[in-house]
């Protein structure tokens, strides 16, 4: 049954009836009640095309993914985010539109979503030191949730949800130190992103907090990619004065670094210890029983739900306050790290 059908069998406009259904204020509790029950009768599921025009709303969420040859939002870890999103998105009854397009037209690609009013808002992905998408979005005046941050200045101005970068990688690196470790190797995501340049700034407070000096021969910056991780840990093993300890921004990132161990005949955890960041990623656990990686934790799968709902109540009342969600890492002991080497 269609809502026509429906309307028709209750002598009622579409109009009414849809907005029964969904909750409207200015419908009545009596009218509500019958409209529910012959709904639930009839196995009357709603329309999202017929439902957007009692409401004004697509029940939908747009999600723009930038297509490049080096770019973080185009990474497994994207699929858990989304998982998590959807779980919401279902509940909800929203629809979610992916639109891929080149970095050099994503702002275009905002516009025209907008114009075509297909979504009702929008997530935003990856984003850098002081994001246009931003302002972009603020000016459409489309509600949007950013997941991380754009630097600090603007942050009280748009609704974000982010793990606190800085903080995670400060504690690892804290950790490795704890341990003996005073060679340690970053093979951070790439630095144009937020994320990672945050990662970047705890992991030098760490340092500095004992009076080790930063080493760029010791620092990586790319995406991340296992032949990444074996790449740059192939080459700082071949430094004069390799490093003890490493630590990565992806558990990705971390298998090419074990091939590179093996490959290079030491062994993780004695020769050399490993600390990488786990998204908690449902389909690449980190151990069954307990953690194989030492790890600094956060569930992306989490972010995606957190994110979901935020927008949620954007859209469905604009004028709430601006909420904000920074997420703590774990840090999970596995057996890839241990007391640093003598030499």
């Amino acid at each position: 049954m269609n809502l026509k059908e429906l309307s028709t069998l209750l002598g009622l406009s579409q109009t009414t009836v849809s907005r029964a259904l969904n909750g409207y204020p200015e419908v009545s509790e009596l009218t509500r009640e019958k409209v529910l029950k012959a709904a639930k009768k009839h196995n009357y599921t709603p329309n999202s095309r017929a439902r957007g025009l009692a409401t004004g709303q697509n029940h939908a969420v747009g999600h723009v993914i930038p297509l490049s040859t080096e770019h973080e939002v185009v990474n497994p870890v994207f699929t858990d985010f989304v998982a998590g999103a959807s779980e919401i998105y279902a509940r909800e009854n929203y629809d979610m539109i992916l639109s891929i397009v080149p970095d050099s037209n994503e702002s275009e690609a905002y516009r025209k979503i907008a114009a075509k009013g297909s979504v009702d808002g929008v997530i935003v992905h990856g984003p850098k030191a002081n994001d246009p998408r931003i302002a972009l979005l603020q000016d459409i005046g489309m509600p949007f949730v950013v997941h991380g941050r754009s630097g600090s200045a603007t942050e009280d101005d748009y609704c974000w949800v982010d793990m606190n970068n800085t903080r995670a990688f400060e504690r690892a690196t804290q950790f490795l130190i704890d341990l003996g470790h005073r060679r340690i190797g970053l093979l951070n995501g790439l630095e144009s992103m937020d994320f990672a340049a945050k990662r970047r700034i705890g992991y030098r407070a760490a340092l500095e907090a004992v009076g080790i000096k930063e080493d760029q021969a010791l620092c990586y910056s790319s995406e991340m990619t296992e032949e990444y991780g074996f790449k740059a840990t192939t080459e700082m093993l071949a430094l004069r004065d390799p490093p003890t300890a490493l630590l990565a921004s992806s558990i990705i990132v971390g298998f090419g670094v074990r091939r590179a161990l093996d490959t290079a005949g030491l062994k993780i955890g004695k020769d050399v210890s490993l600390i990488v960041h786990d998204d908690d990623l449902s389909y690449l656990r980190n151990g069954s029983t307990e953690p194989i990686y030492t790890a600094t934790r956060s569930s992306v799968r989490m972010a995606g739900r957190i994110c979901a709902e935020m927008l949620m109540e954007q859209i469905s009342n604009p004028r709430r306050p601006l909420r904000h969600t920074l997420l703590d890492a774990e840090l999970i002991i596995g057996h890839t790290t241990g007391p640093a080497p003598k030499r």
